[in-house]
């Protein structure tokens, strides 16, 4: 369980939802959006995957959605409440306390994952108080940012990916344990304020003393609840992370009390489960803390590797590992240091990784890890012991076998011992001041003389300087005192509790007592002929595990040091090994038995010739693919002259026959290790090939589902300008034919463009005059110049305007004036008639008068 420090986030005075999108996002974001209230107090950070050659059009299109204001974000630009910032193209948007940065992505195009680099930022800026939102997108950009989140306390929502366009995104993030919230875009706003104002009433109510019965006894149910079921005892653990995370599952749930929430788990074991794993998320990484790394890689391993060189086996231990991350960095920084010294094949590796989690053991044993390591991780370390996937990385098997991962509570279970390092880092800090005291001597125990502690960047050794001198004060890292005193003798019964408290083992069993002898005259005599005079046996399962030995083996067989082990090639003694083992391989191809004389075996009372009958059984049932071994004593190795000769000749026999067998496998194993050579050449070639192949289109797959992204974004955001277009064209067309005036509009070569119903009246205009010339038309309007008028116009951007009569007695007032577009080019004439001829009658009975 690795973790970074819980900040309190109150100083903060602004709250940040940081938002991320991709392909089909821009639906998504205006959902969201409309459902936001624009007085939440909070700010709202957006990244979509961009186009990095084009102008966003996000800003305008968001705003229409929102009565907060929408900006590009800007470098430095501070954070303000109720506004939502946008990112622009071809930059990385992160947070450093309440201001926004922007730089210029390092990945190629198609490596980029920008919503990743917010959420992470926002992580570490905002700890428990961060809220994250994965929408609508091809990929997993935000999975890792989310986990990182979710690390420290904060928010995680997802949209429902049955809502979403593409669920690549949402569906990853899901998959990855990221989603506190789960719905479409219009529920998630909602969803979060209720969530806010649960922890808020949670909060003000833990403010109290917590030791109050009120909130201290739920909070032992609770304790004891969690112990019943997974075994671990959170007592020890620091009161206010505990509570905070249990607040997290109240608010999820709408329980405002702990009582209640104590009464849903006693109901809800699934709940138990969950909590449990809420108590556990840490986050991780590769070489996480560079500068601790670099000094490790550097000065501190080379260091411990040169005072071992007498001693090449070395042993760690990284506690609170997680999904694995930092035990495989370890073993790649041991590498690393021993090539360094120009000694990598010349020291052994064995690192133990434990952690409470089985989910985090479990996915540290896969060792496979998302393309995001490629931050994190150099390109050399991802050439030297990664395989790249279609999907992800795969930890090389060298570095796996050095990592050995258990489930283990470095609170409850016994330590590893006899070891050169030990990572604790980032795990004291949730621990309470008393169970620090109680691990740290333990961790002096388990050491090496000279060996190193690693802790996290927060912690340190505290008042046990005397057990741990500092190698470099600043990153934590320290060595162990080899001449301290540990506190007297019972110092790990105070540091190490389950000694003291742990039951006695229990009582073997009496031994049952055997079968008593028949009383059958038949029964007893066989009895007494299988146990006094048959020879001694043994029979053997198909792995060569003893399951049944009849009469006194102890001359030919005995147990091997360390485990407990009953396979009979670990048992047999001096002498016996090798023609069993050959005899055996050849009794469980034939149906005969097969004979060995002469057998020489080393006994505790001198040597001892043995002759030996192997039986593989295929019949009857229950001894089917079992084999019997059948011990009778030859003549002793010490015998009288007289039977030397014999001996020899039959020593000399069996040796040839041996020989004879040797020289026949030895031939068989080299016609068979140059055939496995020369096909292994040859997959190692087609390997390399294919290999190399897969890299080129995993790179080109994810340029090509990066550009897809990008393209689809433009697509919707140019989709949404399309309908605003059409929107306006018929608000124009609209308020044209409402002003019952007659406009004609002419394009460079006065070939009619566009024209309204009331022009149509006085020039003979239908749809398919659009793209006519003037000249062509036929018009009631007494204008022979009208042509030459608009030419003269069009050349010389003079208005015109003139009075012309109809054939029918009307009149009108023809202007011809430029047509002017928004970037002020001259894209042709506008011709508007205004109906005069009321004025023209009134004119001419003024001047009657």
């Amino acid at each position: 369980m690795v973790g970074a420090n819980d900040s309190d986030s109150s100083t903060e005075t602004t709250r940040v939802v940081a938002i991320g999108a991709s392909a089909g996002g821009l639906a998504a974001l205006e959902a969201f959006f409309a459902a936001t209230p624009a007085n939440t107090g909070m700010a709202y950070v957006v990244v979509q995957h961009l186009d990095p050659t084009q102008k966003a059009l996000l800003p305008e299109l968001l705003q229409r959605a929102t009565a907060m204001p929408v900006r590009e974000a800007e470098p430095d630009m501070p954070i303000q409440p109720d506004c939502v910032y946008v990112i622009p193209p071809n930059a990385e948007l992160t947070i450093a306390g309440s201001t926004l940065h922007l730089a210029r992505p390092t990945e190629p195009r198609g490596m980029r994952l920008p919503v990743n680099v917010l959420f992470s930022s926002l992580a570490s800026a905002r700890g428990e108080g961060a809220i994250a939102v994965v929408l609508s997108g091809m990929g997993a950009d935000g999975t890792v940012g989310l986990q990182a989140i979710k690390a420290v306390g904060g928010l995680g929502v997802v949209q429902d990916p049955a809502s979403a366009q593409f669920d690549a995104m949402p569906r990853s993030a899901l998959a990855a344990g990221g989603g506190d919230i789960t719905g479409s875009p219009g529920e998630l706003p909602e969803r979060i304020l209720a969530y806010l104002r649960r922890t808020g009433v949670a909060r003000s109510q833990a403010a109290g003393p917590l030791a109050e019965d009120g909130l201290d006894a739920p909070l032992q149910r609770i304790m004891k609840l969690l112990q019943a079921r997974t075994r671990h005892d959170f007592s020890l653990y620091k009161a206010t992370t505990v509570s905070r995370r249990i607040e997290r599952r109240m608010a999820i749930h709408g329980l405002h009390a702990m009582a209640a929430y104590a009464d849903f788990l006693e109901g809800n074991p699934q709940e138990i489960d969950l909590l449990f794993r809420e108590l556990l998320i840490g986050v991780t990484g590769f070489f996480r803390d560079t500068a601790v790394w670099d000094y490790l890689a550097g000065t501190a391993l080379p260091a411990l590797l040169q005072r071992r060189v007498e001693a090449p086996h070395l042993r760690a231990w990284v506690i609170g590992c997680s999904t694995g991350e930092e035990a495989y960095s370890l073993a790649m920084a041991l590498r690393d240091a021993a090539r360094s010294l120009g000694r990598e094949g010349h020291f052994s590796f064995q690192i133990f990784a434990s952690d409470l989690s089985p989910e985090a053991i479990a996915a540290a044993r896969r060792g496979q890890y998302p393309h995001a390591i490629r931050e994190h991780v150099s390109p050399e370390r991802l050439a030297r012991y990664f395989t790249a996937h279609e999907t992800h990385y795969r930890i090389d098997k060298r570095i796996r076998d050095m990592v050995l991962f258990a489930q283990h509570d470095v609170a409850l279970d016994p330590p590893f011992t006899r070891l050169d390092l030990i990572a604790c880092r980032n795990l004291l800090i949730y621990f309470d001041p008393m169970l620090q005291r109680r691990l740290l001597p333990l961790f002096h125990y388990s050491l090496h003389p000279g060996g190193v502690l690693v802790l996290g960047s927060s912690e340190t050794v505290g008042r046990f300087g005397r057990l741990f001198a500092p190698i470099e004060q600043k990153l934590r890292i320290y060595r162990r005192q080899d001449n301290a005193a540990t506190g007297g003798p019972d110092f790990l019964l105070k540091s190490f509790p389950p000694l003291s408290r742990r039951s006695q083992e229990r009582a073997v069993p009496p031994r049952e007592r055997p079968p008593e002898f028949s009383d059958s005259l038949q029964a007893a005599a066989d009895q007494v002929l299988l146990q006094v005079y048959a020879p001694a046996a043994v029979l053997l399962n198909g792995d060569g595990d003893i399951v049944y030995i009849s009469g006194r083996t102890g001359n030919y067989l005995e147990p091997a040091a360390g485990r407990a082990n009953w396979n009979i090639h670990a048992m047999a003694r001096a002498g016996l090994r090798e023609p069993l083992g050959l005899a055996l391989n050849r009794a469980r191809a034939q149906q005969a038995p097969v004979q060995l004389h002469g057998v020489a075996v080393e006994t505790p009372t001198g040597s001892q010739l043995l002759d030996l009958t192997v039986q593989g059984f295929h019949e009857p049932a229950a001894l089917q693919g079992m084999t019997m071994v059948v011990f009778r004593e030859g003549t002793p190795a010490a015998a009288g002259a007289g039977d030397d000769d014999a001996l020899r000749s039959s020593h000399e026999a069996h040796l040839q026959q041996y020989r004879d067998e040797i020289q026949t496998l030895r031939e068989e194993a080299r016609a068979s290790r140059e055939e496995l050579q020369s096909a292994n050449e040859e997959l190692q070639s087609t390997n390399e090939e294919l290999q190399s192949t897969n890299e080129e289109l995993t790179t080109s797959k994810e340029e090509m589902q990066s550009m897809n992204e990008e393209l689809q974004t433009i697509n919707s955001e140019l989709q949404t300008k399309l309908d605003d277009l059409a929107l306006a064209q018929s608000d124009m067309q609209n308020l044209l034919n409402s002003i019952e005036i007659a406009i004609l509009f002419l394009d460079q070569d006065l070939n009619v463009r566009r024209y309204t119903e009331r022009a149509a009246k006085i020039i003979n205009l239908r749809e398919s005059d659009i793209g006519r010339p003037l000249s062509d038309l036929t018009t009631s309007l007494e204008y022979p110049a009208l042509h030459e008028d608009a030419h003269e116009t069009l050349r010389t951007l003079v208005v015109s305007e003139k009075q012309i009569g109809t054939s029918n007695g009307r009149w009108f007032s023809v202007r011809i004036m430029p047509y002017r577009r928004l970037d002020n080019v001259i894209d042709g004439v506008v011709i508007t008639l205004l109906d005069i001829t009321e004025t023209k009658a009134l004119e001419t009975s003024l001047r009657g008068e």
